[in-house]
C-alpha cells in the first residue's frame, strides 16, 4: 500500500519518527492506497493493455468486471484528523454505468449508495477482500466515500467506532515498515 501525503494538510505538529528506518516526518502520514484493484493482478502482464481500462478512478476487466476507486475514512477520535485508505471496490455494471453517466453532475450526490465487494487489502487489518461495502458519492471531483457493511470485521468496527491516535501511529508504523521492507 501506497503513502499518498498529498492528503495530508499541514493542521498540527505532530512529528512521526519511523521505527523502521529512522526517518523523521513533519506529521503523522495519515493517507494510504493502492493504485489498482487487487483482481488486476490475476491478468498476466503481457496480457493488460489488451484487456484492462484503467484510469485514476475506474478499471474495467476484461469488459465483465467492473471496479471504482473510493476511500475509507476511519476517524482519530482524539486527533484532528483521520487515517484514509483510498481503495478499490468492485461495482455492478449497471451501477458502474450510472456513475459514468453522472461523472460531472453536481447532482450525483443524492443518489443511493452502491453495493460492492471490497477489492483492496487494507494493511493491518487482516483479510479485506471480498468484504461487504456501499459507495456514497461525494461532490464532483471527490472520490465516493466507502463504508463498510460486513458485519464482525475489525475494519468495520473501526470505521464505526473510530480508533485512538495511538492505534493509528501503530497501524502507520506497520504499514511504513512494511513499505521498507518490501
Amino acid at each position: 500500500m501506497k503513502l499518498f501525503s498529498f492528503f495530508n494538510k499541514p493542521k498540527n505538529k505532530h512529528t512521526y519518527t519511523c521505527s523502521c528506518c529512522g526517518q523523521v516526518y513533519h506529521e503523522l502520514p495519515l493517507c494510504f492506497g493502492s493504485d489498482y484493484p487487487d483482481y488486476y493482478f490475476s491478468v498476466p502482464p503481457n496480457e493488460i493493455a489488451e484487456r484492462i481500462e484503467i484510469n485514476e478512478s475506474w478499471c474495467v476487466v476484461d469488459k465483465q468486471h467492473f471496479f471504482h476507486r473510493g476511500r475509507i475514512t476511519i476517524p482519530i477520535i482524539d486527533h484532528s484528523e483521520n487515517l484514509i485508505f483510498n481503495v478499490w471496490a468492485s461495482i455492478s455494471p449497471e451501477n458502474f454505468n450510472r456513475r459514468m453517466e453522472l461523472w460531472e453532475v453536481p447532482d450525483r450526490v443524492s443518489q443511493e449508495p452502491y453495493f460492492g465487494w471490497l477489492q483492496t487489502i487494507v494493511p493491518t487489518y487482516g483479510d479485506t477482500l471480498n468484504i461487504k461495502t456501499v459507495a456514497i458519492e461525494q461532490q464532483v471531483g471527490l472520490i465516493p466515500e466507502i463504508k463498510l457493511i460486513e458485519e464482525g470485521h475489525l475494519l468495520t468496527f473501526d470505521q464505526e467506532n473510530g480508533i485512538t491516535y495511538k492505534k493509528a501511529v501503530e497501524i502507520v508504523d506497520q504499514i511504513m515498515s512494511a513499505q521498507h521492507h518490501a
